[in-house]
C-alpha cells in the first residue's frame, strides 16, 4: 500500500464519520455538531485509524476491523479488535483506543460511554508512555463533558414533562369547569320567560347574541357564507348582507331543518345593487344543519359554508325559533 492510499482511506474515514454524526444529530437533536467533531473527528485525524500513513502501511493487522467500522457493524469491529489484542497485546494502547473511540461513537447505536471511559483509562494506566495517552486524556474530558450534559438534558426532559403533565391536568380542569358552566348556563337559560327583542350578528366573531332589553341571554357559534367578508351585494355572491333587518317569517319545513328568514335586502342594499346594476339577491336566513346531517352539530362552524345565511346547529335554531317572534330586530355588523 502507497503512502497516497493511506492517506485516501485515513480522509475517507473522516468523510464518513462526519457522514454519520449529522445523520446521527439529525435524529437525536441531543448535541451540537461542533461537540461531536470535536470529540470524533478531531481524534481520528489526530491519532484516528492508524495515526501515520506509513503505519496504515505497515499494520495490516487492523484492516479487517476498520473495514467493519467503516460499514457501520460497530460491535463486529469491537470484537476483531478483542481478538487482535489477544494475538497482538504489544498493540494494547493503540487497540484499547480505537475501541474507546468505537465505544463512545456518535452513529453507534449501542454506544457505553463508561466502557469508552473504561478503555481510556486503562489505557493511560497500563501504558504512561504511550503516544495514545495525551488523547485518551483529551477524550476522557470531552465524554465526561457529554454525559455532564446528557444528565443536564434529562433533568430537564424531566422536568419539562412534569409541566406538561401539570398543564394536561390543568386543560382537564378547565374543561370539566366549562362543562360545569355550560350546564348552569342551561338551566339558567331555561327559566329565563322573556323572549329576544334583538339578535345581534358579528361576523368578525362568528357569533350570534340573543339580547332582552340590552341584556344577554344567550351567545351562539355560528357559520357564515363561503366568502364573509364585506356586505354581500348581489346574488350569488356567497357574502352574508351587514346592515339592520327584521325577521319576517318562519320555515319550520326548512331544507336546514327550521329557518328564520332576515327581511334582506333593505332599502340600502337594493341602492347599491341597483348602482352595480346587479340583482341584491336574497332569501337569507337563520337555519340549522342540512337535513340528514344533524349529526355534524358544533362542528360545522369550522368553516363557513352557507350561501350567505347565519347557520347555527339544529338544536340551537331550535332554541332560537323559540325565543324570537316575528319582527324581531337583527343587526348584522361585520
Amino acid at each position: 500500500m502507497s503512502i497516497l492510499q493511506a492517506v485516501r482511506i485515513l480522509n475517507d474515514n473522516v468523510k464518513k464519520a462526519e457522514r454519520d454524526i449529522h445523520k446521527k444529530q439529525s435524529e437525536t437533536h441531543k448535541h451540537p455538531p461542533s461537540l461531536f467533531v470535536c470529540i470524533i473527528i478531531t481524534s481520528i485525524l489526530m491519532c484516528g485509524w492508524g495515526c501515520l500513513a506509513d503505519e496504515l502501511q505497515a499494520r495490516s493487522i487492523f484492516q479487517e476491523a476498520n473495514d467493519f467500522f467503516r460499514q457501520g457493524d460497530f460491535q463486529a469491529s469491537l470484537n476483531t479488535y478483542q481478538q487482535i489484542l489477544e494475538k497482538h497485546p504489544m498493540e494494547g494502547d493503540r487497540i484499547l483506543f480505537q475501541m474507546g473511540i468505537i465505544y463512545s461513537y456518535p452513529a453507534n447505536e449501542q454506544k457505553d460511554y463508561q466502557k469508552s471511559l473504561e478503555c481510556f483509562q486503562k489505557l493511560i494506566e497500563n501504558y504512561p508512555e504511550s503516544r495514545y495517552k495525551r488523547d485518551s486524556e483529551m477524550m476522557i474530558f470531552n465524554i465526561n463533558n457529554v454525559v455532564m450534559k446528557d444528565k443536564a438534558i434529562d433533568r430537564q426532559k424531566t422536568q419539562i414533562e412534569s409541566l406538561q403533565q401539570r398543564v394536561r391536568s390543568r386543560e382537564d380542569e378547565i374543561t370539566a369547569l366549562k362543562k360545569e358552566i355550560k350546564v348552569l348556563e342551561q338551566k339558567i337559560f331555561a327559566l329565563r320567560k322573556e323572549p329576544a327583542d334583538k339578535v345581534l350578528i358579528e361576523k368578525r366573531e362568528r357569533r350570534l347574541t340573543l339580547l332582552s332589553k340590552g341584556e344577554i341571554l344567550k351567545t351562539y357559534k355560528i357559520a357564515l357564507g363561503g366568502n364573509p367578508i364585506g356586505p354581500k351585494e348581489r346574488q350569488g355572491d356567497s357574502k352574508t348582507p351587514e346592515g339592520v333587518y327584521i325577521i319576517d317569517s318562519r320555515n319550520r319545513n326548512s331544507q336546514y331543518h327550521l329557518s328564520l328568514r332576515i327581511s334582506y335586502p333593505n332599502e340600502k342594499d337594493k341602492k347599491r345593487a341597483k348602482e352595480l346594476g346587479v340583482s341584491p339577491g336574497g332569501d337569507i336566513m337563520i337555519h340549522g344543519i342540512k337535513n340528514g346531517l344533524s349529526w355534524v352539530g358544533d362542528l360545522h362552524t369550522g368553516v363557513d359554508w352557507t350561501k350567505g345565511c347565519i347557520a347555527v346547529s339544529d338544536e340551537e335554531i331550535e332554541e332560537i325559533d323559540g325565543l324570537v317572534p316575528i319582527g324581531t330586530i337583527v343587526e348584522i355588523r361585520p
